[in-house]
């Protein structure tokens, strides 16, 4: 039997880069120099305010399934690894370090930490591909989803995009991904099978031109499929034949078998116009239950236009533009050093610096909190806190512009909850395992606790990302004490 709940061994997924600063590392004695890492995106796609964290799942199946095969150490030779007890090291490889992560479905900002690392140099280097790899492509589209489930309103959408997809592996996750960020489903039925996402179709168009005639195509299909009827109806003409051979095959077939047709679905044409032309006809012959589903290369804009039209659509199905987040398909999240750990325990903060001052990182081992306010339940900021600093939320609370300090404001009544949940401890994993079901109501719960204007798809509202006053003290001393790096 077939085991549906194998990992796919990622071990070797990774730069040349990571192993070879890893063999450095161990030369020169530092193998046991325990850091600190952020994983953080600095822009959200598409100009949008927010974006939707995913992926941990499969990162926590990496991490604990690392293991070097004797091939992989032979090739690791080939390609010039090759310090013999480094590749004992690499052969008997285990991360035991600690990891925190953002919960997946939570909606996320750019510049805070999705997943902070801590472990000795070499552990954290050598997960750093993957990490990208899993985080960064369903982020991306878990947040395209959303931001079309969010134009689409009450609309639901399905996911059809897999044979669109950028690879087996891009089909595969990313309809876990869309579903988590809000698709009602998928086709992929390998999807569906291993992560429980509903599974829907219809009929290709090859399927009835197969046939001498539209209407037998459509009848063979309702006999076969009474109770689940839904048919492609623009193989020829959509308004002279498919919805009048439809409605045929309804009165014929699927109602006197003691069903109802579920839906007719329009794959090109003017779909404002087909489908309120579709809604009179099916209306008209007693089928105001039939739902009109739309496809064919939709995206957010035509969402807007379609119902802006007034369009009779009831559920969309999207595939390459969702599959691939086609209009801006990079999530760009980074991995990088922000302290080390000396052998007392002192934790030494470190700073990226750039001339470009959106790659000036936020040092030191942090905490993250989103506070909300207590009358409204509305998400006020999110903070990035030195780990271990207390938030007192029964006082006031100054929160200021990072960059433009002079921009404060002062909250009072409000609740601060840890965004950054314990996910591996020494090694070992300390955080459940959560359906797919549970993943995406808890995303429907956070973003229920935004406000509206930061969910818009044009133009939202800036959501605040703030630092607390000690930290953003560490990281101006910083970075004034290398001023002269600074362009």
């Amino acid at each position: 039997m077939k085991n549906n709940n194998a990992v796919r061994d990622m071990t070797m997924l990774m730069d040349l880069y990571e192993m070879t600063m890893s063999m450095g590392y161990f030369q020169s004695g530092m193998a046991d120099q325990i850091v600190y890492f952020d994983m953080f995106f600095r822009r959200t796609p598409d100009g949008g305010a927010m974006a939707i964290a995913a992926g941990l799942e499969q990162l926590i199946e990496f991490i604990e399934n690392m293991k070097f095969e004797e091939s992989d150490i032979d090739y690791l030779r080939s390609v010039g690894i090759h310090d013999e007890k480094f590749l004992d090291y690499v052969r008997n490889f285990q991360f035991k370090g600690d990891i925190w992560a953002v919960e997946e479905g939570t909606p996320v900002f750019p510049r805070e930490p999705l997943v902070t690392v801590r472990a000795n140099v070499i552990e954290a280097q050598l997960i750093e591909t993957t990490l990208l790899v899993l985080i960064n492509h369903q982020s991306l589209i878990a947040t395209k989803s959303n931001r079309l489930v969010r134009a689409a309103q009450d609309i639901p959408i399905v996911e059809f995009g897999a044979r669109r997809a950028q690879g087996a592996d891009a089909a595969y996750l990313g309809a876990r991904a869309a579903y988590i960020g809000g698709c009602a489903g998928t086709s992929n039925l390998m999807a569906g099978r291993d992560f429980g996402v509903p599974v829907f179709g219809t009929m290709a168009h090859s399927w009835i031109q197969l046939f001498d005639d539209e209407y037998e195509a459509f009848k063979a299909y309702a006999t076969s499929y009474p109770a689940s009827t839904a048919l492609l109806v623009d193989t020829y003409n959509t308004l002279q034949s498919g919805i009048p051979n439809a409605i045929r095959v309804f009165d014929e077939v699927v109602v006197p078998s003691g069903h109802r047709p579920l839906s007719i679905r329009l794959d090109s044409g003017d779909l404002a116009y087909l489908s309120k032309k579709a809604r009179v006809m099916l209306d008209e012959a007693g089928y105001e239950d039939v739902k009109i589903m739309a496809s064919n290369a939709i995206e957010e804009e035509t969402i807007k236009a379609l119902r802006d039209q007034d369009a009779e659509i009831d559920i969309f199905g999207i595939g390459e533009k969702l599959i691939t987040a086609s209009s801006d398909a990079v999530f760009g999240g980074v991995y990088k050093l922000v302290a080390v750990e000396h052998e007392d325990g002192t934790i030494e903060p470190k700073i990226k610096i750039s001339e470009n001052v959106e790659k000036i990182t936020n040092p030191h081992f942090k905490d993250l909190y989103r506070l909300y306010d207590k009358k409204t339940g509305k998400a006020l900021a999110d903070l990035m806190t030195i780990h271990g600093e207390k938030i007192d939320t029964s006082q006031p609370y100054e929160l200021f512009d990072p960059v433009y300090t002079w921009k404060k404001t002062v909250i009072e009544e409000f609740e601060a909850k840890p965004l950054l949940v314990p996910i591996f401890k020494g090694g070992k994993r300390v955080y459940p395992k959560k359906t797919i079901e549970e993943i995406r109501a808890y995303r429907e719960e956070e973003e229920a606790r935004l406000w509206d204007g930061v969910k818009r798809i044009v133009h939202p509202h800036k959501y605040f990302v703030d630092l607390s006053l000690p930290l953003w003290k560490v990281k101006n001393d910083m970075l004034t004490g290398h001023a002269d790096r600074v362009k």
